[in-house]
Order: structure tokens, then sequence, then C-alpha cells
């Protein structure tokens, strides 16, 4: 199969850069259907990458553009970078000023990023549940993500990303993205993942508080 076209096209200049980023979203969610409606049906060990390649109509070359193995596709995990806006506003000390506001804010900015829609995240969990070495995926990506907020915490209580304090939050910032999916999910998945994180962040409050 030859190569995507879409994922070879040279830099366009103007407002074509719009287009470009609606392609590759596009194409990012084929194969993350694909993906998904393959190992529903033939179990996650009986689909390669070849056969979500052919699903979607793209190479293998397009596919490790996007993600680095199956495992990935069937979760919409693609390369995970803090949203610059939210990382600036919570190192410097905001919105609120209030740390523990402003880790929720942190929270809902980090839940906020999914972009493959309801339905997708939905599936992806429901899959991950009958799986479990797409959990085991869950937690290594969580895990690289604690890097990112260790070190915006870190400046953010101006200490070393690795200080016992700064571990502690970057720690709690991530259980509270992770509680967020389960809270949402186990709500039959309704709105969007960010409605859940008052409700996580209570549940949190309530347990420091218990005697």
């Amino acid at each position: 199969m030859k190569d995507d076209p879409a994922a070879q096209e040279p830099e366009e200049r103007g407002p074509a850069p719009g287009l470009r980023e609606r392609k590759k979203q596009a194409r990012r969610e084929a194969l993350i259907d694909a993906a998904q409606r393959l190992v529903q049906e033939h179990g996650l060990d009986g689909v390669t990458v070849d056969a979500i390649c052919a699903e979607a109509g793209v190479s293998t070359r397009t596919f490790f553009n996007y993600f680095d193995s199956k495992d990935g596709a069937v979760l919409g995990h693609g390369p995970w970078v803090l949203d610059a806006e939210v990382a600036r506003a919570f190192a410097a000390g905001g919105p609120t000023g209030r740390l523990s506001s402003d880790l929720g804010h942190l929270v809902t900015g980090l839940v906020g990023r999914q972009g493959i829609g309801r339905r997708r995240v939905a599936l992806a969990m429901q899959i991950a549940r009958s799986e479990p070495r797409l959990l085991g995926r869950q937690v290594m990506q969580m895990e690289q993500h604690h890097q990112q907020v260790a070190a915006v915490v870190g400046e953010r209580l101006g200490t070393d990303p690795g200080s016992p304090r700064a571990e502690m939050l970057s720690l709690v910032v991530l259980t509270l993205t992770r509680a967020a999916y389960v809270r949402w999910d186990a709500d039959g998945g309704h709105g969007e993942v960010r409605d859940a994180v008052p409700q996580v962040l209570a549940e949190l409050r309530d347990l420091i508080r218990d005697d």
C-alpha cells in the first residue's frame, strides 16, 4: 500500500494549516475507530497493526506517525503535551491564587485536552476493562505524564520537581485526572469528562476531613 499522500504533503501557507490539522485529526480518529472496532470483534491479541491500517485505508508508515503501537491506537493515546496556557497560569500562581482550587483547574485542563470524542473515550475504557494489558498501558501513560506535571508543580512551589511536596501534589493531580475519567465512565459517559472534576475534588476533600 502506498503511503497516504496527506501524510507527506508539503507545508501549506495561509489558512491551509487549519485544513491540514483537520485532515490529520480525521486520520487519527479513523485509526482509533478501526483499532477499537477490530479489537471488539477479535480481541487485542487477534488484531495487528497491518489489519488496523487496512481497515482505516492507510499505510503502516502513516500509522506510526500517530501511534507507537496498536495498544495506543485502541486507547487513543498519541503524544501528550501539557497545555502551555494551563501550565503557565498554574506555574505563575493562577488562576485563583489558591493552591487547592488551582490544582482543580490543572486537572480540568488535563481532562479537557481529550480530543477524540466522548464515544471513543468511553469505548476505550470499556475495552480496557476486558484487556488487562491496556489497563497497564494506561498506568504507564499516566507515569509518563508525571514528569511534565511535576515540573509545573515544582515551578509553582519554587522547589525542585523531585521534592517531597512537589512529588505529592503532582501525584494528586494525576490521580484526580484518572478519577475524573473513572467517575465520568461510571456515570454513563454523559457530558464532558471535566464535568466530573468537581465531584472527585469534593470526594477527596471529604476523605481528608474524615476522622
